[in-house]
This record gives structure tokens, sequence and C-alpha cells, in this order.
């Protein structure tokens, strides 16, 4: 068996259900989700503008935890026109119920058949092509990071959980550690991310640190972290549960919580102060690069 065989046949064995078909339909995605989205719906922005992008393709869509397909959404709601592409048809039918919830047009392209490479696009059929963390759930992330230079016109975005701050080893060690038995790790090695994208054609121009708040990435809800740290405080609980600590980008993009950016992007010093990206790699929950098709 291949390592991509090995990862698939422990995936198969130890997740039961899978815990992206809750949030199709549960839109509270925790504190630190919604964080991470508005971080990363400021920079995709960012992106858009600065490479006058009107065409999007992400492939995977699948990466980030919480409600499934809607990274893109930010660029859609600026007029682009947005492909995604996934490789599981009941995550793609809960995707297209969402934007249809949300008044949106997108394109949702199937490879549960076909396989992630080739790609169905022709070359250079996209402004941006890019992706979040969704790289080490694929057979062969290298190929399909190919097919994104491939497939780019202007702008290559790739990001990765960044594997040396605090709450990767809490999550790896103490937290879930079943998790990392059913993805590759070796693909949150930017160095090794850069080399493929390099050798496919592209030139890297910028690398950095996304998502840095004041609070250690583990991917779960406060409340789970206590449980699995085996914390049984009644108070702590119930400053992490019930109504008052409801966090959904889908009520901000629905516009049922106009406020709730502000709110959010109070935490956002870190990410927002002038420090080299070296320093804030420390805490960092995400590493990213950005590379121009030759």
């Amino acid at each position: 068996m291949t390592h991509a065989d090995d990862i698939a046949a422990l995936r198969d064995s130890t997740v039961a259900e899978p815990n992206w078909k809750r949030y199709l339909t549960d839109y509270n995605e925790g504190l630190g989700l919604v964080y991470e989205r508005f971080v990363l719906n400021d920079f995709l922005d960012h992106l858009r503008r600065r490479y006058e992008i009107h065409t999007v393709l992400e492939a995977p869509m699948y990466g980030m935890a919480g409600v499934s397909g809607i990274n893109s959404v930010v660029l859609a709601q600026a007029g682009c026109d947005v492909t995604l592409v996934d490789d599981e048809p009941e995550r793609l039918a809960g995707v297209q119920r969402i934007w249809d919830e949300l008044g949106l047009d997108v394109a949702l392209v199937d490879v549960s058949e076909s396989g992630w490479y080739p790609l169905p696009f022709d070359d250079a059929s996209f402004d941006l092509c890019w992706e979040w963390a969704g790289l080490w759930y694929l057979p062969d992330p290298e190929r399909v990071l190919r097919e994104l230079v491939r497939c780019a016109r202007k702008v290559v975005f790739v990001a990765m959980p960044n594997r040396w701050q605090v709450g990767y080893f809490m999550r790896k060690y103490l937290l879930d550690r079943d998790f990392f038995r059913t993805v590759d790790e070796r693909w949150t090695e930017m160095g090794r991310i850069r080399r493929v994208i390099e050798s496919a054609g592209a030139r890297v121009v910028e690398q950095g640190v996304l998502d840095v708040p004041p609070w250690p990435d583990t991917v779960m809800p406060a409340s789970e972290v206590l449980s699995r740290l085996g914390i049984r405080s009644r108070r702590l609980n119930a400053q992490f549960t019930g109504q008052n600590w409801r966090w959904s980008t889908m009520a901000y993009y629905l516009g049922q919580e106009p406020d709730l950016y502000d709110r959010v992007m109070r935490y956002a010093w870190l990410d927002r102060a002038r420090l080299p990206w070296q320093l804030k790699a420390v805490w960092a929950h995400h590493r990213y690069l950005i590379a121009i098709p030759d």
C-alpha cells in the first residue's frame, strides 16, 4: 500500500461520523472558527483587489472545520465567479443548499468518480486558484498543487495549519490524537509545498502567517477542550455553552448579526500587528504562500 492508501484506510477505520455533516445544518461554529473565517475573508478580499481577481477556483473546498464550502463566499459577494471542487457528493449537496440560502451563485464540481487529476478545467482558466488547510486530506496533494498552478491565470494561494504552534501540539498529543492518524502531516511543511509549486512553473512571491488570535488552535469548541482535558467546572463550562455563547459566520452573512465582525475582530491585534511574520509564526494557526504562474 502507498502512504495515501494507509491514510485512507485509517480514516475509514477511525472516523465513524465525520464532523462536517453536523455543520451542514448547525451553523454554531465557535469563536475560533468565526475569527479564522473573518481573517481569511479580509485576506481574500485583499488578494482580489491586488490582483484584479474575477474568477476563482477553490480546490479542495474542504479543509477548515465548521460550515463547509463557505470560504469563498466573500469573493462571490464581491462579484467573483466562484467554482468549488470536492470529492464527497453529500457534502456538495449540503453546500449547494447553503449557497442557495445565501442567495449566491456557485459552480460545484464533483470529482468523486473522475478523481482529482487532472481537474476538468483548461489551462489558466481562473484568476485565482487556492486552498485552505485541505491538502493533507487528499490522496495525492502534490498532483493537486500542480493542477492549481496549471489552472491559475494570475495567482495561486495555498495555506496549511502551522505545525509549530502550541495548539497544534495540544491537539496532536493530548486532545485529538486519532485525527492525526487520518491525515498526511507532511503537507504542513511549507518548504515541501513551495518546491512542488515552483517545479510546476510558478514563482513564489510571498510567504507569511494568518489567523493569529490570542488562543491556541485546538480546532474544537472551548467546552470540548475542557472536557478532554478532564476539567470539570460548571462555571467555566457555562461560559462556553448556551445561547450566550453562539458564534456563526452564517448569521453574519445572512444579516442576522451585522455587528459580529466588529465583536470578533477586536481580538485581531496580533494579526494586525506590524511585526515580521517569522515572529508571529510561534503562535499563528496557519502559514501561507502566494505564487504567480510563469
